[in-house]
């Protein structure tokens, strides 16, 4: 769940190697970076000033935005409302509606108390605590491109300290695992699978964003990586809190999570700058704007309609008719504001 994502013991803040280590070394690794990062902070805050002056939010920025984490957002100076703009609640829904899908796709999900709080508690872990988890490390390895893309955000900023900053990573981390072993204990679970699915995709959002692996480096392997999580991640949990999760469950949501792909490179339009300056190959940089967004838009609407093409031959007419009468307003809004301008319309787009 890019958003069940990272390993306790990896956390390591450094563009050194990730050793499995604990707080002491990480305290020594942030006294080191810290003159580091102010360093880089100040130095790319200049640059801004003349390279990108119409990126930094009006004066009148939305509080809304803020709260969810996008761009527009207002200045704020209370340390929790910055707290939740790094975990990026915007990002959570897709997690949550993963967990309902795998729950009713178990066959053993019934309307009664249990039930629904166990799918509450999965809901949490899922979006709040690892996918807020896996945001919030993005925007501590992303600080560097953050100052040149978007130096106003929280942590390029100065908004809040590294110390803040590594206390609500470890925090949400150990929440989410947390939760995590509870819902396995709750559900009988003779294998904590629910604890290992959290465990490997806080893994996955480790290395996704932390060097040396750096997914993200890579524009299809880190796409692939990020929409994996999104969509088949949550999936998973949820099917297997209520039921078991088969082989051929696993090979449809990875499939599907193509789809994600597409919907990954989607943010990754506001980036292109900071991402070209560091050496990053997202997609809109490795093929230019006007290619990426072609292939974001036909990474989510052919895989979608390969799904309905699959539900219409096994004999479900009526279900892949109704994604189909989803995906036709999809594409009008791709026509209507993402492919005009991918990097003005991509909120608005999402």
């Amino acid at each position: 769940m890019a958003s069940l994502l990272n390993t306790v013991s990896s956390i390591r803040i450094s563009n050194t190697r990730a050793t499995p280590r604990f707080l002491p070394p990480v305290s020594l690794s942030l006294h080191r970076r810290r003159f580091v990062v102010r360093a880089t902070e100040t130095d790319a805050n200049e640059a801004v000033k003349s390279q990108a002056p119409d990126k930094a939010p009006a004066g009148s920025g939305s509080s809304f935005n803020q709260l969810l984490g996008i761009k527009g957002a207002a200045k704020e100076t209370n340390k929790w409302k910055i707290r939740l703009q790094l975990t990026k609640p915007v990002t959570w829904p897709p997690l949550v509606w993963g967990v309902v899908c795998g729950a009713a796709a178990s066959g053993n999900f019934h309307w009664n108390l249990e039930d629904v709080a166990k799918s509450i508690v999965c809901m949490m872990m899922s979006g709040p605590c690892l996918t807020g988890y896996t945001q919030t490390l993005n925007d501590w390895y992303d600080r560097e491109i953050d100052a040149i893309n978007e130096p106003y955000r929280p942590i390029p900023s100065g908004a809040i300290s590294e110390s803040e900053v590594i206390t609500q990573i470890w925090v949400l981390l150990l929440g989410g695992l947390g939760l995590a072993g509870l819902l396995d204990v709750w559900a009988g679970h003779n294998f904590p699978i629910v604890f290992y699915l959290a465990l490997g995709g806080s893994l996955l959002s480790y290395i996704y964003s932390a060097p040396p692996l750096k997914l993200k480096q890579n524009g299809w392997i880190g796409n692939f990586a990020l929409g994996a999580s999104y969509i088949s991640l949550p999936w998973w949990a949820g099917q297997a809190l209520f039921g078991t999760l088969t082989p051929d469950i696993i090979v449809l949501t990875l499939l599907y999570s193509i789809a994600g792909l597409g919907i990954a490179i989607v943010n990754d339009f506001k980036s292109i700058e900071g991402d070209r300056a560091l050496g990053l190959q997202s997609l809109p940089v490795a093929f230019g704007a006007e290619t990426a967004k072609w292939i974001c838009v036909g990474a989510i609407d052919i895989t979608q309609l390969s799904v309905a093409g699959y539900l219409l031959g096994a004999g479900k007419p009526y279900y892949a008719l109704a994604l189909v009468g989803l995906i036709i307003p999809q594409v009008i809004f791709q026509f209507q504001y993402f492919l005009k301008d991918p990097v003005k319309y991509d909120v608005k787009y999402q």
